[in-house]
């Protein structure tokens, strides 16, 4: 079954803006990071530096998912020209 070359377009567009839907869990996660971190700090000041720690590199892991996401939206939209 042979698809219409404007309906591939189309459906790529519309992948590529799915994908970046991941973007939406990936800002969740970093504010919540956040939030309980700065919560964790508030609670022991002196545990700031392994706090800080562990929320950046827990920021790293949710960001992955975010570009992984934008990189599969570049791919999609390559795909259009």
């Amino acid at each position: 079954m042979e698809y219409n070359e404007f309906f591939v377009q189309g459906m790529a567009a519309l992948g590529a803006g799915i994908a970046m839907i991941a973007g939406i869990g990936a800002g969740i996660g970093q504010g919540m990071a956040a939030g309980r971190a700065a919560e964790a700090v508030g609670r022991q000041p002196e545990a700031q530096g392994k706090i800080l720690t562990t929320m950046i590199v827990g920021q790293a892991v949710a960001e992955t998912t975010g570009l992984y996401a934008l990189v599969i939206a570049f791919i999609l939209i390559g795909n259009l020209g």
